[in-house]
């Protein structure tokens, strides 16, 4: 075991006679006397950290768990002075990941061993990152700041169940901390109670009401739940704290039923002038400031001021994020070109047979949302939320492709065998079992982003059904433009890159009706609207439901939903959006240019 070297560089050493023989007692499971040796060695020498860590364990073995998690985190604590560690977080925090690495190789102390994890994920090694992570909490179990790091890389992985099994041993550390509640109530978010993470925020807000981000996250949890007015104070008071906080602002006017007026305005255009000075550091605040900005002067008619703030909070998101068009068109013609009829008809039967599924796919602000509402009022399917699983398990197909195990996406499918499409799509329904909460026999995955898998949930899921719920592209392209997304959806901050996006989208679409017809049901928002009870009764029979008339009244489910049209699927369907892009198509040419023939043909 290695000794703790002290800042300044000399080496802190236990006398060898007290150290032996607490290492023995430990050894001979003698736990009192090495218990009692460890304490009074680490009286006289508190910064021995191997000295906590082993004083940790022994108490464990008697039952003091409390006095073992203070003892780890005094271990923790002593690391901070070892002077390799930190020549190993400067070479890390500098980006020399190899130094940093070379410099803690060979030791097995918790500390160290959490730094080689997140030299690993820093590396985007996330198997190795959290193996080593893991490790270090077993070593230490009182090592809050690693169980901390463990939960978000197991909420990284999605791996939503052990996430909140390590939140809730750290919301009970002896050294509380709002953060440990805060990642709690993240973990919650994520696994749908938000209820479970209301109850935490408000308890934190009762305590300290002046935390402005704690106000905003209870807004989200509110506004997820149907609770409008609630949500709007809790935003209310977010900007109240912190005029300048740009994502609060932007919740409420995301909430769409919201107006924000003309004191609104004044209060947001002042916030922008005083974050000019710290532009490089308060983008965030900037483009989501504009974003508001645009909404509430859209509400107002002002629409050449709306489409000048959209249009910067757009340029500057776009500085932000990576999307190659081209590399996306070349994407989905890859899978264009391999899920072809002859494919499947050489494919024969196979995946996991389970008809659970119902996958709502296409491009947001299309009226996904609408489409989910209306099912998961039939007493026959569960609404959860946008599920990552299928886009993770797609991910992990393309990375053989993109490390060399395959020449190309084609062959790699190719490869897939009975077992493996089998394997993958009962993994499809372990993973997303988490998200279940009723005994309903269906479930809806509405992650728009899967219509770039289609192909794949037919070969791992046959019996998953898919809806294709469609826009006019003009309508959808401003709609997707003018909102800001929380995450994804990387290509909606041009006009032209949501144009290729969108020809994209109805190509892979087109090919995939003619490689396996009727498979897809296609819902057009602007038919819902004009016939809603004749679109639900197509798409019940499409889905071998009886007709409920519950589908009719949607508006009155109470069920939880997190995407921008939450408050929009809360009423009866209105038809003031249909056309509404009118008012900007001046604005709008760089879409129209970039959709080409898809404007065309986009509903055949």
């Amino acid at each position: 075991m290695h000794p703790v070297s002290t800042v300044a560089g000399t080496i802190d050493r236990p006398p060898p006679s007290s150290w032996a023989s607490a290492q023995a007692a430990a050894a001979a499971g003698d736990h009192a006397r090495a218990i009692a040796l460890l304490e009074s060695l680490l009286r006289q020498q508190p910064a021995l950290a191997p000295g906590w860590f082993l004083l940790s364990t022994q108490l464990r073995q008697i039952g003091r768990e409390q006095d073992a998690w203070r003892a780890d985190l005094s271990g923790v604590h002593a690391s901070s002075r070892d002077r390799i560690l930190l020549e190993a977080a400067m070479a890390m925090n500098a980006g020399d990941l190899d130094t940093a690495a070379a410099r803690i190789a060979g030791r097995d102390d918790p500390p160290a061993v959490r730094m080689a994890g997140e030299i690993q994920w820093r590396r985007g090694d996330m198997s190795a990152a959290l193996a080593l992570v893991e490790r270090a909490v077993a070593l230490a179990p009182g090592f809050d700041l690693a169980r901390d790091f463990l939960i978000r890389l197991l909420l990284q992985n999605n791996r939503l169940a052990d996430a909140l099994d390590h939140a809730d041993i750290l919301a009970a550390s002896p050294m509380k901390h709002p953060g440990y509640d805060l990642i709690r109530a993240s973990v919650l978010v994520r696994l749908g109670d938000q209820d479970g993470a209301r109850a935490i925020y408000e308890r934190l807000l009762a305590l300290k009401p002046d935390q402005p981000q704690v106000w905003q996250n209870l807004g989200h949890a509110l506004k997820t739940l149907g609770r409008q007015e609630d949500a709007v104070h809790a935003y209310r008071q977010a900007v109240a704290h912190q005029p300048a906080m740009g994502e609060a602002w932007w919740s409420l006017a995301n909430l769409k039923t919201v107006q924000l007026d003309a004191p609104d305005i004044a209060t947001m255009e002042r916030a922008l002038a005083t974050l000019a000075p710290d532009r490089a550091t308060r983008q965030e605040d900037i483009f989501h400031l504009h974003f508001s900005l645009g909404k509430a002067l859209e509400d107002a008619g002002e629409d050449e001021a709306a489409f000048g703030h959209y249009d910067r909070g757009n340029r500057l998101r776009r500085t932000m994020i990576r999307h190659d068009a081209a590399e996306f068109s070349a994407e989905v013609a890859a899978a264009r070109d391999a899920f072809t009829s002859a494919f499947f008809a050489a494919q024969g039967t196979g995946g996991c047979t389970a008809s659970d599924p119902i996958f709502i796919v296409g491009l947001p602000r299309a009226g996904s949302t609408l489409v989910e509402q209306i099912l998961s009022s039939h007493s026959m399917v569960e609404g959860t939320m946008e599920l990552p699983e299928m886009m993770m398990i797609a991910s992990r197909l393309q990375s053989r492709v993109d490390d060399g195990e395959f020449p190309d996406f084609a062959a790699m499918i190719a490869s897939l065998t009975p077992a493996d499409r089998l394997r993958l799509g009962e993994e499809y329904i372990d993973r997303t079992r988490i998200h279940r909460h009723t005994d309903r026999p269906h479930f809806i995955d509405k992650m728009p982003n899967n219509w770039q898998h289609v192909g794949l949930i037919r070969l791992i899921l046959p019996n998953a059904r898919i809806i294709d719920a469609r826009r006019h592209p003009m309508a959808c392209g401003y709609s997707a433009w003018k909102q800001h997304f929380a995450r994804g959806q990387a290509f909606s901050y041009d006009l032209t890159d949501i144009g290729h996006y969108y020809r994209d989208y109805v190509a892979l679409m087109t090919a995939f009706d003619a490689a396996a017809p009727g498979r897809v049901h296609p819902v057009l928002y602007e038919q819902m609207v004009a016939d809603t009870p004749g679109e639900v009764a197509r798409l019940l029979a499409h889905l071998d439901l009886p007709f409920e008339q519950a589908c009719l009244a949607f508006w009155t489910n109470k069920r939880a939903v997190r995407t921008a049209s939450s408050e929009q699927v809360r009423q009866p369907i209105f038809t003031d959006g249909v056309d509404h892009w009118h008012r900007f198509a001046r604005w709008l040419e760089p879409l129209e240019r970039a959709l080409g023939p898809a404007l065309r043909n986009w509903d055949r």
